[in-house]
C-alpha cells in the first residue's frame, strides 16, 4: 500500500514541511553528493548514528564494512549531534524520494493543526524518539543509521490521531494487479505500522539490523503521543471546518 494523496487541503501554506523537504534535499546534494562516493560513505560514517558507538559498546578503531570495499572506522565516541544529523541523511535515491513523498502527503495537514514552528520542533523530537528506539533495540550495532523515516513516522502517527477517517488515495500492487483505491487513514497507517513491528521483531538485539524498523515504530508512537501536546485547538478546528465545507 503506497499513499498517493489525501483528501484534505491545508489552510496554511505548509512552509515548515517545504523547509524540511528542502533541508533533506540540500543535505543529499551538498553533503552526500547526490549519493556519489566517497561523499556518501563519508557522510554516513561521520554524521550517521551508530548505536554501539554512542553507547560505547564498541572499541575505537572498529572497522565497519559497508560493501564495495568501503567501511567506517569508529572513533572514541559519537558526537552529541549525530541523532540530529542522521535524520537529514539518506542512503540512496529511492530512500530519499520515498521518505520525502510520505512527508509531503502527510506533513501539510499535521502542520496545519500545529502551526509552522511547533511542527518543526515536533518533527525533530519524533526523529530523536526514533533514534532512541533504534539504539535501544540494537545497542551493540555498528551499522550507521540514517534517514528521515523515523521523524516522518512521527508525522504519520500524529496524522493517525488527528485525522483517522480521512480517505487516502492508495496504490495497491499485487504482482500484475495494480489499482488505486481509497482507504481510511487508520487502515493505511495501521497497516504500515504493523509491517514495521513485524519487520522489527527478528532484528531485536542484532548487531547489523539492516532496515531501522524500530526507528519507524518509535517515531510513530512518539508522534502519536506528542501530538496531544503540540496540536493547536484553534488551528485544528479551522482545518476541520474547511474540510467539512469542502465535502
Amino acid at each position: 500500500m503506497f499513499p498517493l494523496r489525501d483528501e484534505d487541503s491545508s489552510v496554511l501554506t505548509p512552509l515548515a514541511t517545504y523547509l524540511l523537504i528542502g533541508l533533506n534535499l540540500l543535505a543529499w546534494a551538498l553533503v552526500q553528493g547526490f549519493g556519489s562516493e566517497p561523499l556518501l560513505t563519508r557522510s554516513v560514517c561521520k554524521l550517521g548514528l551508530i548505536p554501539g558507538e554512542i553507547l560505547h559498546r564498541l572499541p575505537a578503531g572498529t572497522r565497519v564494512p559497508l560493501g564495495d570495499h568501503l567501511s567506517c572506522v569508529l572513533g572514541r565516541g559519537a558526537s552529541w549531534y549525530r541523532p540530529l544529523t542522521s535524520m537529514f541523511l539518506h542512503g540512496s535515491w529511492m530512500h530519499i524520494i520515498g521518505n520525502l513523498w510520505f512527508l509531503r502527503v502527510f506533513g501539510n495537514n499535521v502542520e496545519d493543526a500545529m502551526g509552522h514552528g511547533r511542527f518543526v520542533v515536533f518533527y525533530l523530537l519524533c526523529g530523536l524518539a526514533a533514534a532512541a528506539a533504534q539504539t535501544l533495540s540494537s545497542p551493540s550495532s555498528a551499522l550507521p543509521m540514517v534517514g528521515a523515516s523515523g521523524a516522518i513516522g512521527g508525522v504519520m502517527g500524529a496524522y493517525a490521531m488527528l485525522y483517522p477517517r480521512n480517505r487516502i488515495d492508495t496504490l495497491i500492487v499485487l504482482g500484475f494487479y495494480v489499482r488505486t483505491i481509497q482507504v481510511p487513514a487508520y487502515i493505511m497507517l495501521g497497516y504500515w505500522f504493523l509491517l514495521q513491528v513485524l519487520g522489527g521483531l527478528p532484528t531485536l538485539g542484532a548487531e547489523a539490523p539492516g532496515v531501522a524498523f524500530w526507528a519507524h515504530v518509535g517515531g510513530f508512537l512518539g508522534g502519536a503521543a506528542l501530538v496531544l501536546a503540540f496540536r493547536d485547538p484553534i488551528l485544528l478546528a479551522r482545518h476541520r471546518r474547511q474540510a467539512s465545507a469542502g465535502e
